[in-house]
């Protein structure tokens, strides 16, 4: 039997409230057992309800899902593989970095917390993003096979 290295990623962004959710999500759904994500913010909010919605649209349940402090990753020693920040430029340099052999990437998203306008208008906004960190995912677990 091989024994094989899980690559551990942690996604952060502001509040853990929707974009490292939702990648933390694709990556533990699509990565299957070579890949084991963890999300966390650097101040952690509310679970985006709407952000809950439109990933249940696609069959994945994050509804149990608290949001995380990423320097309570940071105070416990753990370790990852990867920190992917999934904010803003400016937001995602405000995360610690992880001692160790951590590579740090920067992908950018749009912040849900952020749509305004009516729920079927911000539902459409959201499962662009949704999509896009899915993109984002798929083409992760690609180079990293």
């Amino acid at each position: 039997m091989r024994m094989h290295k899980i690559i551990k990623v942690l996604f952060v962004c502001i509040h853990n409230s929707a974009r490292s959710q939702m990648a933390e999500a694709f990556l533990n759904t699509l990565g299957g057992e070579n890949f084991s994500a963890e999300s966390a913010g650097l101040e952690p909010g509310k679970l985006n309800p709407l952000v809950v919605k439109s990933l249940h649209d696609i069959g994945i349940d994050i509804s149990k899902n608290k949001t995380k402090d990423v320097f309570e990753f940071l105070k416990n020693g753990k370790q990852f593989d990867y920190v992917i920040t999934v904010c803003d430029e400016t937001s995602g340099e405000r995360c610690p970095f992880f001692p160790g052999s951590s590579k740090r990437l920067h992908w950018t998203f749009e912040d849900p917390s952020s749509f305004t306008g009516s729920e079927k208008e911000i539902l459409f906004r959201i499962a662009k993003v949704r999509d896009s960190i899915k993109l984002k995912i798929e083409e992760f677990i690609k180079i990293n096979k």
